[in-house]
């Protein structure tokens, strides 16, 4: 049985929620305005070092919109000595863990995990303005989409 990826379901609910008809904007512009795009404030603004003690400890957040849905990874060290990658969504998740494996296994399975994160999540920004670009290009009569 396969479990699905926590990554792709918390995607899914950010395209849900974002999906929502929105009112129209900018009734007042004229017909050649286009919407200003829409800016987006880093999630990680603290940049991610690992701890001089190690990789105990070396931590990266997702992006996102909304701290309830947005990805931590956190690196801990086990009581076997290996080390370990808690995944949570929001503050209130339960861990999906993953490990043991070395420290620099770690560091980068984290980097590799918030860099997927982070590409997912501009695929889906993109896609959602395009969207919204057409549905506003048919609002103003511009033509065949």
């Amino acid at each position: 049985m396969s479990q699905s990826d926590p990554a792709d379901e918390a995607l899914a609910t950010i395209a849900s929620i974002l999906d929502q008809p929105e009112p129209p904007h900018g009734a007042n512009k004229a017909a050649g305005e286009t919407s200003e795009p829409v800016q987006e404030t880093p999630a990680g603004d603290e940049a991610p070092v690992a701890p001089t003690g190690g990789a105990d400890g070396y931590s990266k957040m997702g992006p996102g919109p909304m701290e309830a849905i947005r990805f931590k990874w956190t690196v801990r060290r086990g009581d076997d000595g290996g080390y370990y990658v808690d995944e949570t969504i929001g503050a209130s998740s339960v861990p999906v863990t993953s490990g043991p494996m070395s420290a620099e296994a770690a560091i980068k399975w984290v980097d590799d995990r918030e860099s997927e994160a982070n590409l997912r999540f501009d695929r889906l920004r993109n896609e959602m303005a395009a969207r919204t670009d057409e549905v506003e290009l048919i609002r103003l009569g511009g033509g065949d989409i």
